[in-house]
């Protein structure tokens, strides 16, 4: 299985139809590009995973199980990327969607919230006030959590306009994410809410360690 992982990884076209025989949690990871570029570039590349339909399928199924029966309000996904999943999983659970954008880009009255991207590249997050009402129940859905950093101020901003992005025992709407490292920051965010991802226990200390 480790041979055909790595073979999928380099290989440099993808064959949309293959689908493995016994889909365990986790098995569209492979499909999964790696970093070719340098270090100015993320370390894996998700992207190639949302091409393949049922690996695209799959991996919404496997991150909104552990939401299932909750009650939620509205998805949020995170500039840029989070667009895709959160999205996807707002069509899914037939709730609407907020984007929570890059700074600048938003021609309404916004809350804003500077950031360290895992790139360590300090940044401006934008929400718009109009959408989040007191109590309203977010799901917040990103497409990697590397340092948190990210994340956090999602969170930051969403609480802070009345949101609840709550952990049990409080109202189990939360954060969701392909990955979630136990980076210093990715640990706070797993401590205090309900979180869900789709790394198998097994290769979470490869994922950790960006192998």
């Amino acid at each position: 299985l480790r041979a055909q992982c790595l073979q999928r990884l380099q290989s440099p076209r993808m064959d949309l139809c293959h689908v493995p025989a016994t889909r365990e949690k986790g098995w569209y990871l492979a499909l999964m590009a790696p970093n070719v570029k340098g270090p100015n570039y993320a370390w894996l590349d998700p992207s190639r995973l949302y091409c393949h339909p049922q690996g695209l399928q799959d991996c919404l199924a496997d991150l909104l199980q552990p939401f299932q029966g909750d009650a939620i309000d509205m998805v949020a996904g995170i500039d840029a990327m989070g667009f895709i999943l959160g999205a996807a999983a707002a069509a899914t659970l037939r709730k609407g969607f907020l984007a929570i954008r890059k700074a600048g880009h938003l021609c309404v009255q916004t809350e804003a919230q500077p950031y360290s991207d895992y790139s360590g590249q300090q940044k401006l997050m934008e929400l718009r006030t109009d959408a989040i009402s007191p109590g309203l129940r977010i799901l917040l859905v990103d497409q990697w959590v590397e340092t948190g950093g990210t994340m956090r101020a999602a969170i930051e901003l969403v609480e802070r306009l009345g949101g609840v992005v709550a952990a049990p025992p409080c109202v189990p709407t939360g954060v969701a994410a392909i990955c979630m490292e136990n980076s210093e920051g990715g640990k706070w965010i797993q401590e205090r809410y309900k979180c869900s991802h789709c790394v198998p226990p097994h290769l979470q200390p490869r994922f950790d360690q960006h192998q």
